[in-house]
């Protein structure tokens, strides 16, 4: 008898108290993987543009969204840019002492410096022919003036040369000396130096040598100095001053050949 009253369940007696039973924390890991919600951490760390709805974070994720030289998708997330974000890009490239490689850390584009070099060989080629003629007509009033065509092919083979293939080639010297860079980064941040020399046109069209003189210093000046602190930021502390000061002597260079070209 004693045997069968001691099999009998006695969890719902009265001040009976239920076995407790452990349970399984579960793995933070596992939690985190599972979880409904992907909070973004605001500001991002880099500091640089993410637009809110933007899929693309840094170039760890372009190189993951990357689907080949023939693909249009590969290239749309260096166009997700909005009017405000290049307005305030441009805005940096003429003002060099705010840090403009902060802000394409994590989303250089190149809707910008397309859109920048595109503008700049119209209006070399239609301001360079204007000043030649300003210029013509107030040396001999009598002489036949003509458009010079060649300008355009002139002006589009420089700017879009010297946008392209100048940062290629210092992106494959960094590469050599051992230095981190992206090719796209240096695209942006030279394209968008190039933005200078479009206001700078406007001036050159006076027909006064010496005021043409002065404009052109000081816009390869501000050109050049915002190419060198760009560069030396990526580049402190690795000792590669004399590479980061030939970027300067070429900026300075392009705009010579703006001012001797097309507006001699």
């Amino acid at each position: 008898m004693e045997e069968g009253y001691a099999s009998l369940p006695t969890s719902h007696l009265l001040g009976s108290v239920p076995a407790v039973i452990a349970e399984e924390k579960p793995n933070a890991s596992t939690s985190q993987s599972t979880s409904p919600a992907n909070l973004q951490v605001f500001p991002p760390p880099s500091g640089g543009y993410v637009p809110p709805d933007s899929p693309y974070a840094g170039d760890d994720q372009a190189k993951n969204d990357w689907k080949g030289f023939f693909s249009i998708s590969s290239y749309t997330q260096y166009f997700n840019v909005d009017t405000d974000v290049v307005v305030d890009r441009i805005i940096t490239s003429v003002y060099p002492m705010d840090d403009f490689s902060r802000k394409i850390d994590s989303n250089p584009d190149l809707y910008g410096p397309i859109w920048i070099s595109a503008t700049l060989v119209f209006m070399l080629a239609a301001l360079g022919n204007y000043a030649t003629y300003l210029i013509s007509k107030r040396s001999e009033q009598s002489s036949d003036w003509e458009f010079d065509v060649s300008y355009v092919n002139w002006a589009a083979c420089t700017m879009y040369g010297y946008a392209v293939a100048v940062p290629a080639a210092f992106y494959f010297l960094f590469q050599y000396f051992g230095l981190h860079a992206s090719l796209v980064r240096l695209w942006c941040m030279w394209g968008y130096s190039l933005f200078i020399f479009i206001p700078t046109s406007l001036l050159l069209v006076v027909p006064s040598e010496i005021f043409r003189w002065i404009i052109i210093v000081l816009a390869g000046s501000a050109s050049s100095w915002f190419i060198y602190l760009n560069l030396k930021i990526s580049t402190d502390g690795s000792g590669m001053n004399p590479l980061v000061v030939s970027p300067l002597v070429l900026q300075f260079a392009l705009a010579l050949f703006i001012k001797i070209f097309f507006f001699a």
